[in-house]
């Protein structure tokens, strides 16, 4: 079996986002990729967009290490690389700061044990709008509408703000709801 190479675009705590080359985008090799990493053990969720070659790998960290999930892609048939940088070429993806990356870790950490105490009810993404929501209308109900102090509808705006920039403006393939797996 003949190894494609994808590129590592993105890493956090439980997601690995990659671009994967023009070859197997063009063979189909992203849908029969996804099926069979659908297919093992502590993936959760996979993301994919045969278009642009884009693959967005969602896993347990209580199941996978990063090396072990390099190494189940290996004999999936991708090797995983990290972009090349060019003398003139400046990347800015995945050069955060160690404060920036230590409270990325944090918040992903706290939205998988939310997610697991409410059995995949809610989670982080859902609860925030929500609060925000909670005080819009606590506030709307206790003031009125009042320009003088922070009025409803700055907290109404986000509410509907924070929802939208927390979920995707595309729904998943539904073949990606249905053989998603149950953890």
């Amino acid at each position: 079996m003949t190894k494609d190479q994808g590129q590592i675009i993105s890493q956090t705590p439980g997601r690995i986002r990659l671009r994967l080359p023009a070859s197997t985008r063009e063979s189909g090799g992203v849908e029969s990729l996804t099926n069979l990493l659908k297919k093992k053990p502590g993936i959760t969720r996979i993301r994919s967009n045969p278009d642009t070659g884009s693959l967005t790998i969602f896993y347990s960290e209580d199941t996978l290490s990063f090396p072990q999930l390099s190494d189940i892609l290996g004999e999936c048939g991708l090797l995983l690389t990290t972009p090349e940088v060019e003398s003139t070429q400046e990347i800015t993806t995945g050069s955060f700061s160690e404060a920036a990356t230590e409270i990325t870790a944090a918040v992903a950490a706290l939205n998988q044990r939310v997610n697991r105490v409410t059995d995949g009810a809610a989670d982080l993404r859902f609860l925030v709008p929500l609060g925000f929501g909670t005080l819009a209308l606590r506030q709307l109900l206790l003031k009125g509408i009042q320009l003088d102090i922070i009025p409803w509808y700055v907290f109404a705006w986000y509410a509907f703000d924070s929802f939208i920039k927390l979920h995707y403006t595309k729904l998943p393939d539904a073949p990606d709801r249905e053989n998603k797996s149950p953890d």
